[in-house]
């Protein structure tokens, strides 16, 4: 068993209930899920979401451990995750993302995202997603390939303070901010990165396959391709439980255990 904590961060509709099978059969006990704020658990009173503050949120989580961790991030998770690795990198021994293409300099926001940065159509269609009834609710995330007990949970979790949350997010995240943000990929590359790219993805909503190998270049990450799997939450069909096993012991075993804070100037 790893010594090292494993910190799953979650994305956008979604909650931390997506990673219940996960770590059901992982063999560890320090394996962590934590959810951005509003997204699943209420927002502090002060908290205004947008991008910079979820990495402070995130960098105040992790300063929270006695040591570097693994960190995983799905969907904004995975933004999340990019980001803390460029701006904190000894916060982390290693990281993985399914969502760099969003740093692209050629990527656009997908259809939803760019209804949600306006005002007005963002609204609307934020009370269609998270302010209807549970069944309501159900049928948004059974859409987007979410079955069962997950979809249940995390339907559950869909409320109209999420929805706003995601508005506000959204907006601060308008181009040209995440371009910008991508210009600083290559500090990522100070730690060990996995850049996941769920193949079959609907709608490629964190860009395609040539964004993801850019960004992955750009922060030295190594690409994985995950097949035969719709959505990265999903509980169907997607890797094997050994394939899994033998990708995340290929890529932690290689990860070596990063100097502390002391030992090295992270000012820049």
């Amino acid at each position: 068993m790893s010594s090292i904590p494993l910190v799953l961060i979650h994305g956008n509709p979604s909650t931390a209930a997506i990673w219940g099978p996960l770590i059901g059969e992982l063999d560890r006990a320090d394996a962590i899920a934590i959810s951005p704020p509003g997204f699943g658990i209420p927002a502090p009173r002060n908290f205004e979401p947008s991008v910079s503050a979820y990495q402070e949120w995130l960098t105040a989580q992790l300063e929270k451990f006695r040591e570097p961790v693994d960190l995983v991030g799905h969907d904004w998770g995975g933004i999340h995750v990019a980001i803390l690795a460029v701006s904190r990198p000894d916060l982390i021994r290693s990281w993985a993302s399914d969502a760099l293409g969003v740093f692209a300099p050629d990527y656009v926001w997908h259809a939803r995202a760019e209804v949600w940065q306006q005002e007005g159509p963002g609204e609307a269609s934020a009370q269609e997603i998270f302010g209807g009834d549970f069944e309501q609710r159900l049928a948004v995330v059974m859409r987007l390939g979410m079955t069962g007990r997950m979809a249940e949970r995390v339907a559950a979790g869909l409320d109209p303070e999420m929805g706003r949350t995601v508005l506000k997010l959204l907006r601060s995240a308008k181009q040209p901010a995440m371009v910008e943000a991508g210009k600083l990929l290559p500090k990522a590359s100070q730690r060990p990165g996995l850049a996941l790219n769920a193949a079959d993805d609907f709608g490629r909503a964190s860009g395609t396959l040539e964004q993801h190998e850019w960004a992955a270049r750009q922060s030295g990450a190594r690409m994985v391709h995950l097949a035969r799997c719709l959505v990265p939450q999903c509980d169907g069909v997607s890797l094997t439980f050994k394939e899994r096993e033998a990708l995340w012991a290929r890529f932690f075993t290689a990860a070596p255990r990063p100097r502390t804070p002391f030992e090295q100037n992270y000012s820049d």
